[in-house]
């Protein structure tokens, strides 16, 4: 694997960690088509837990086997295969060594409810990464949620188990519960907090949502007003949120989010591009189309972030 200046150049912001941990990061941005360019495109089959089985693959039937998740990774030259640990499972030596895969350590599911508390249960662990051959974890975090302090110690506990071992890891940021307002979860001074909280806790790659541009805490709006912090567009919004991530020392994807139109989605990936965002990680709005759709689909986001769309 000969590691580009790009990905070199993206690696040395990542210091005191352990060269098993900066090669799994290698191998994530070294791996598909869009291998080298500093971007990842990552396939995350964890709806199934949130949403159920009929929300997430009756639109497109295949789907309800694992199998079919790890082929449309492979064919679409996705960087990374994410997923919870019985979906991992139940492809991981039919397809070993052919995608890098990363193992979603927690889930929620939409059969319990905790309006004001929203948490995940750990349903796996990074035993279960090493022995399924991962890159990395997976983590979600959920800050504002009043169960959001026992997640963040959580993954730090995880977190220096994985980097110990040479593992890297990737905190879902999803701000959510507690005092916000539904709105309020996307909203951009929130989304970029989601995303420094997620820096703070030593995340390698940190997901979180594209911000709109409400503003929901009084004080943030504040100081977004009398900085005259840009945040007119997606794509301002994109380079706050990245800026946020350590003035960009640190890889931030983003959520295709709910079921789209296929241009709605491709122009918010350009937006995304613009910004400075490292990638995407796009679920339903690829497995939830017939296959040779969700290839294409996912074609035309490689060619944006090479910039030739």
């Amino acid at each position: 694997m000969k590691i580009t200046q790009r990905v070199k150049k993206i690696l040395s912001n990542y210091e005191g960690q352990t060269p098993g941990t900066k090669t799994n990061l290698a191998r994530l941005l070294m791996h598909g088509k869009l291998a080298g360019t500093g971007h990842l495109l990552i396939l995350p089959v964890d709806q199934g837990n949130e949403h159920g089985p009929a929300r997430s693959h009756a639109p497109n039937s295949p789907g309800y086997d694992p199998h079919y998740h790890y082929q449309l990774a492979i064919d679409a030259g996705m960087s990374a295969f994410a997923a919870p640990l019985g979906l991992l499972e139940a492809g991981a030596d039919t397809f070993a060594g052919a995608v890098p895969t990363i193992l979603k350590l927690n889930s929620a599911n939409s059969l319990c409810g905790f309006k004001d508390g929203p948490t995940q249960a750990l349903t796996g662990s990074v035993e279960d990464a090493l022995r399924l051959g991962c890159s990395a974890i997976g983590y979600t975090i959920y800050p504002g949620s009043d169960a959001a302090y026992d997640m963040i110690e959580e993954v730090r506990e995880l977190a220096e188990e994985a980097k110990a071992v040479g593992l890297a890891v990737v905190i879902w940021s999803y701000p959510r519960g507690g005092n916000l307002s539904k709105e309020g979860e996307t909203a951009v001074d929130i989304v970029a907090y989601a995303a420094h909280l997620a820096a703070q806790l030593g995340a390698h790659i940190i997901k979180v949502k594209p911000p709109t541009a409400h503003l929901e805490l009084p004080a943030a709006k504040k100081v977004y007003e009398t900085e005259g912090i840009p945040i007119a567009t997606l794509t301002e919004r994109i380079r706050h949120v990245v800026q946020s991530a350590y003035d960009g020392r640190r890889m931030v994807v983003f959520s295709g989010g709910a079921a789209k139109d296929t241009e709605g989605l491709l122009d918010q990936i350009r937006q995304i591009r613009d910004g400075g965002g490292t990638g995407s990680i796009v679920g339903r709005n690829s497995f939830q189309r017939p296959k040779d759709d969700a290839v294409e689909m996912l074609g035309r986001i490689v060619e944006i972030y090479k910039g030739k769309d």
